[in-house]
C-alpha cells in the first residue's frame, strides 16, 4: 500500500522567505495561460485577441483567481473558522482556495476587461476557457503536495491506495491526482479540441462549464467531503451542490440559439 510522501510545504527556503510549492503550483498555471493563450490568440484569428491582451487578461484572472478563491473558501466552506480567526483569511500561501469562488471571481474580472476592451462577456470567456484546465490541474498537484483535500476511504486491495499518516492510517483515494487527471489533463483536451474551429458564441465556455461540473461531481465521491456551509454529507457534498448548477447553464449555453456576438 502507498504511503504519502508527507512533503515539505517549502520548496525553497532563502533566509526568511519561504517559496511553497502550492505558491509554484499556482504560477505554473499562469505561465501556462501565457503560453497556451498566445498560441491560441495566433492560431485563432477570429477571437481577435492580441498578445498584448492575453498579458491583461492573465492580470485580471490573477486578481479574480486569489480574491474569489480565498472568499469562496471563507463563506462556502469554513465560515465558523474564519470568523473566528479572520487574520487567516489573509494567510492563502497556506492553502484554501475553492474553485468555485474562484471561478465567481474569473467571470467578475473577465466581464471588468471584456467592458473595457469592448468585448461580451462570453467572447472573454470563449477564449480563456481552454487556457483554465492545466492551471487546475497545477493547483491540484500543490493540494496533493500539501497533503490536503484526500479521498474517502478505499479498497486495501486498490494497488493506488494511499495512506495519509497525518489523517490516519486507513487507506484512501489518493483523490487530488484523480481531479488533476480529470478536470485537469482530460478537460484540457476536450476543451482544446472542441474550440480547435469556430463554435458560436457561448458554447466553448459552455463545455467547460459542463465538463468540469461532471468531472468534479464524480470526483467528489472518491474525495472526503468537505465541511461544507450545509454540513457534511456523503450522499451530495458542497462540491457537488456547487456543480450542478454549473451543468445546467453549460447546457444552457451549448443548445441556445445565441444573439450575434452574445
Amino acid at each position: 500500500m502507498l504511503i504519502h510522501p508527507q512533503f515539505d510545504p517549502i520548496a525553497v527556503q532563502l533566509g526568511p522567505l519561504a517559496v511553497r510549492w502550492y505558491g509554484l503550483m499556482y504560477l505554473a498555471g499562469f505561465v501556462a495561460f501565457l503560453w497556451l493563450g498566445k498560441r491560441r490568440a495566433a492560431s485563432q484569428p477570429w477571437h481577435a485577441m492580441s498578445a498584448q491582451d492575453v498579458d491583461d487578461l492573465l492580470f485580471y484572472g490573477v486578481l479574480g483567481v486569489i480574491l474569489g478563491g480565498r472568499l469562496g473558501q471563507v463563506l462556502f466552506y469554513e465560515p465558523g473558522y474564519y470568523l473566528a480567526h479572520p487574520l487567516e483569511i489573509l494567510a492563502v500561501w497556506k492553502g484554501g482556495m475553492a474553485f468555485h469562488g474562484g471561478m465567481l471571481g474569473v467571470f467578475v474580472a473577465m466581464a471588468l476587461w471584456g467592458r473595457k476592451a469592448g468585448r461580451t462577456f462570453f467572447q472573454v470567456t470563449d477564449f480563456i476557457a481552454p487556457l483554465v484546465p492545466l492551471g487546475l490541474m497545477a493547483g491540484r498537484i500543490g493540494n496533493f503536495i500539501n497533503g490536503e483535500l484526500w479521498g474517502r476511504v478505499a479498497d486495501p486491495s486498490l494497488p493506488w491506495a494511499m495512506i495519509f499518516p497525518h489523517v490516519d492510517r486507513l487507506p484512501r483515494h489518493p483523490s487530488p491526482l484523480y481531479q488533476a487527471a480529470g478536470e485537469g489533463l482530460l478537460l484540457f483536451a476536450i476543451l482544446w479540441l472542441f474550440s480547435a474551429r469556430q463554435r458560436a458564441v457561448g458554447a466553448v465556455s459552455g463545455m467547460f462549464l459542463v465538463g468540469y461540473g461532471s468531472l468534479r461531481f464524480a470526483a467528489e465521491y472518491f474525495r472526503e467531503p468537505d465541511h461544507g456551509i450545509f454540513g457534511v454529507s456523503y450522499v451530495v457534498s458542497m462540491g457537488q451542490w456547487l456543480s450542478l448548477p454549473m451543468v445546467l447553464i453549460g447546457f444552457w449555453l451549448l443548445l441556445r440559439k445565441p444573439s450575434a456576438g452574445k
